[in-house]
């Protein structure tokens, strides 16, 4: 039985850094996971942002132009680019939406975590 028991606990710094590398594992590829949605929402972020700067200089001159035909040219202007902020806040509100929804705590991870050292309390306490 004593035989047993010290084999036991030779064995048991092999199988902690084995339970210690395989949750860092899990840890990092759920990581991984959540760090390529949140690219997608600072994409559609980016996007907004030239979107808004870029294209809205092109559209407010296609914009201007015949409206200032029958408008003031500072008021063909200012609806121009109150229809272009608009899109923008739009497209913006949806990236951050997105970024939003993303929990950045590896949750898989976390909860085998706790299973694990919940199973390592239990083993203590029952020798």
């Amino acid at each position: 039985m004593a035989g047993r028991q010290r084999s036991a606990v030779n064995e048991l710094p092999e199988q902690v850094g084995r339970l210690v590398r395989d949750e860092l594992r899990l840890a990092i590829g759920e990581t991984r996971a959540k760090a390529r949605q949140a690219g997608f929402g600072g994409g559609l972020l980016a996007g907004a942002a030239v979107l808004g700067l870029y294209g809205g200089a092109a559209l407010i001159a296609a914009l201007v132009l015949p409206l200032a035909r029958r408008l003031p040219p500072w008021l063909a202007a200012l609806l121009a680019g109150t229809v272009l902020s608009g899109t923008a806040a739009a497209l913006a509100a949806l990236g951050v939406r997105g970024l939003r929804e993303i929990d950045p705590v590896p949750q898989e991870a976390v909860t085998e975590a706790e299973r694990t050292a919940e199973t390592l309390r239990e083993s203590v306490e029952t020798r």
